[in-house]
């Protein structure tokens, strides 16, 4: 069984929250922008921005597969629920728990890109770029971390671990 060790406390994720909240609140003051979260990881990170925004946004959830069961990526992505709401003319922020190998979210902002939004922009929780395969534009960075497999604040490993309030590392048990 994997035990989690704690990588960034829940303190520093707050904090952090609020900087980047401060941030994108600078950007995006009277454009009443259209967040996208990337399901199912996502939804921890951006309930939390969107209360500490405190500025008039949209947000719209959108579903996209790349993992089965375990630690790796298929490789294949899967648009599991498209977007249903205009996006032509908005200005569209995509909320992200974690940048990895960089395939899916590609596959996204691609999608989303030929829907002609007035701007795409991406914001993530988490980035490791040790793993990246492609480069993908990131615009807002709450962490940088390393490469290890990470649970907590909404990821998972097989839909177990996202309750945890830190950001952890699995440390396999014998």
């Amino acid at each position: 069984m994997d035990k989690p060790r704690v990588l960034i406390h829940r303190e520093e994720i707050e904090k952090k929250v609020a900087e980047l909240a401060d941030e994108l609140r600078r950007d995006y003051q009277d454009k009443h922008p259209l967040l996208i979260g990337a399901l199912k990881g996502s939804f921890v990170f951006m309930s939390d921005l969107i209360r500490k925004l405190n500025i008039p946004v949209e947000i719209y959830f959108i579903m996209l597969s790349s993992y089965g069961a375990g630690r790796e990526t298929s490789g294949k992505i899967k648009l599991l629920q498209r977007v249903k709401t205009p996006i032509r003319g908005r200005h569209v922020l995509v909320i992200e728990d974690i940048v990895d190998r960089g395939l899916t979210l590609s596959f996204l902002l691609d999608y989303l890109g030929r829907r002609k939004p007035s701007s795409l922009k991406l914001c993530t929780m988490f980035d490791k770029p040790s793993r990246r395969v492609v480069e993908i534009p990131i615009d807002y960075v709450g962490f940088t971390i390393p490469d290890a497999f990470v649970v907590g604040y909404g990821l998972d490993l097989d839909e177990k671990f996202r309750y945890l309030p830190d950001l952890c590392v699995l440390e396999e048990q014998e």
